[in-house]
């Protein structure tokens, strides 16, 4: 019952979304690092965003995951000549799904803290970033875990 609920929880906050005033509001691209795989970025302002992925964990072994945060972006405290660079951070979850070590099903469920830095260039629809995201697991235990990478996003 709790999975579910943090699975209807998370899609909706997709569902939720308005798109911004930019002309690129949808970007899909890759995310390399803890987890590695496909990344998606919905703008809902010019400030607010929703990123979601579906990735490959290695950290303790092999799983898939599937992960979506809301994030916020402050443009103000980088200036940079060209472009838009932006400290974010956020708050998400992840569902994370593997074998135990006895070869069984096991789904881990966490809340996702992301903080990173994203550069949009000025004249081509792409948006690099790097991020660092302390993770605590709730199901099936309770444990502390740190992921992060580097990615780049299209927008279309």
């Amino acid at each position: 019952m709790k999975r579910t609920a943090l699975i209807l929880i998370l899609f909706g906050c997709l569902a939720g979304l308005s798109f911004g005033e930019s002309k690129h509001n949808i970007g899909l691209g890759v995310i390399l690092g803890e987890p590695t795989g496909v990344s998606f970025k919905m703008w809902s302002s010019q400030k607010v965003g929703f990123d979601a992925g579906a990735a490959w964990s290695f950290s303790g072994g092999e799983y898939f995951q599937i992960h979506g945060d809301m994030l916020f972006h402050n443009f103000d405290l980088f200036k940079v000549e060209t472009g838009k660079m932006a400290l974010y951070y956020g708050i998400g979850g992840r569902i994370k799904f593997g074998e135990d070590a006895e070869g069984g099903n096991e789904t881990t469920v966490s809340v996702r803290i992301p903080v990173g830095l994203t550069y949009e260039f000025e004249k081509t629809p792409i948006e690099l970033f790097l991020e660092f995201v302390p993770m605590l697991d709730l199901i099936p235990s309770t444990e502390f875990r740190l992921a992060g990478g580097i990615g780049a996003r299209y927008y279309f």
